[in-house]
């Protein structure tokens, strides 16, 4: 019996020595950054046990968020591929499209919905306008140009939802106006990092143009840090630090992707109601935990007013801080407790 405890004995501390040696090897932090994909700077940070495993999670990364870019392309088309391009070059025309496409459309309508039709996939006609005189003023500053409104609001007479035909079951798409066009640009970004990392391992951060997800705490438990660029400076300037360990943190401004006329800086977040670049705010940066809601909703409380946008907050279960135009700040109720000390 003595004997057989013994070897018992012997055989459990052999055990947990082999297990102690196989454990895994401490990670390590790693980074990645590609300039290819939704035509901004992607970055993936990421711990793992060696620069191997890494490198091949953000080459996965990086062929899943370019899946998503040539689907949601609005500007162009790619061989044996239908695209959003491609919907938008031949309305009246019924395509089957991937799962991708129908989900990010769903989306899509219910944006439109909870924001007012603030948000709206289908407001292509009137953004395509102001996108041409945009890059025309960017290429040539001393002609740059305000659209004719009358040209704006007969394009926004095209807008509606009621111009998208879509069968869930069959995933076919068709546009019935030839004057509609889809524009996914406030929800394609967001909606498809927040795809990507619901494959990813826990304790990675992706940051695609300003659509920051974390998958979870770094492996010694501590939260990852996101800045907040400051709308007033350039570079890595930022008001403050969130601390995030799991979500998403999404900024839209007015400091981005603009031009000037006449002395004026234009940007590019249009008002539906205006049919002009939003003025309530410089910034708004909302933390959700989904990437596609806080995408949508980035846009749609740029251009609402603070009660407005509060509630919509509250609907959603998210929180956000808003940047005024004289620079001051305000937040959501439970905004301040993500903010580093």
């Amino acid at each position: 019996m003595r004997r057989k405890l013994t070897l018992a004995v012997l055989f459990l501390i052999m055990t947990l020595l082999l297990c102690t040696g196989c454990q895994a090897r401490e990670k390590k932090r790693y980074q990645a950054s590609y300039l290819t994909l939704f035509d901004t700077v992607t970055t993936i940070l990421g711990y793992e046990e060696d620069q191997d495993i890494f490198s091949a999670e953000a080459a996965r990364i990086h062929d899943q968020m370019e899946a998503y870019d040539h689907l949601y392309d609005i500007y162009h088309e790619y061989p044996d591929l239908v695209n959003l391009c491609t919907v938008n070059r031949h309305p009246g025309e019924t395509f089957t499209v991937d799962q991708r496409i129908i989900d990010l459309l769903k989306l899509a309508r219910e944006a439109d919905e909870f924001s007012g039709h603030r948000t709206n996939a289908m407001f292509g006609a009137v953004l395509r306008i102001w996108h041409e005189v945009r890059e025309e003023g960017i290429e040539d500053p001393e002609s740059a140009r305000l659209p004719e409104l009358s040209e704006l609001e007969a394009a926004a007479g095209h807008t509606g939802f009621e111009y998208l035909e879509m069968d869930e079951a069959a995933r076919t798409v068709r546009l019935t106006d030839p004057e509609a066009s889809l524009d996914v640009g406030a929800l394609a970004k967001g909606y498809a990092v927040q795809k990507v990392c619901e494959t990813l391992p826990e304790g990675y951060l992706l940051s695609v143009g300003g659509n920051v997800v974390a998958t979870g705490p770094k492996p010694d438990g501590s939260a990852w840090t996101v800045g907040v660029q400051d709308p007033d400076a350039a570079g890595e300037a930022y008001i403050h630090k969130l601390s995030i360990s799991r979500g998403s943190v999404v900024t839209s401004g007015d400091y981005q992707r603009r031009y000037t006329v006449d002395g004026v800086q234009y940007h590019h977040i249009i008002d539906p109601e205006t049919l002009f670049p939003g003025t309530k705010w410089r910034a708004v940066t909302v933390i959700a935990q989904d990437s596609g809601l806080a995408d949508a909703l980035s846009t749609s409380l740029f251009l609402m007013d603070q009660e407005e946008g509060q509630r919509l907050l509250d609907q959603t279960g998210s929180e956000a801080m808003w940047i005024g135009k004289d620079g001051t700040q305000a937040f959501s109720p439970g905004y301040k407790a993500y903010i580093k000390p």
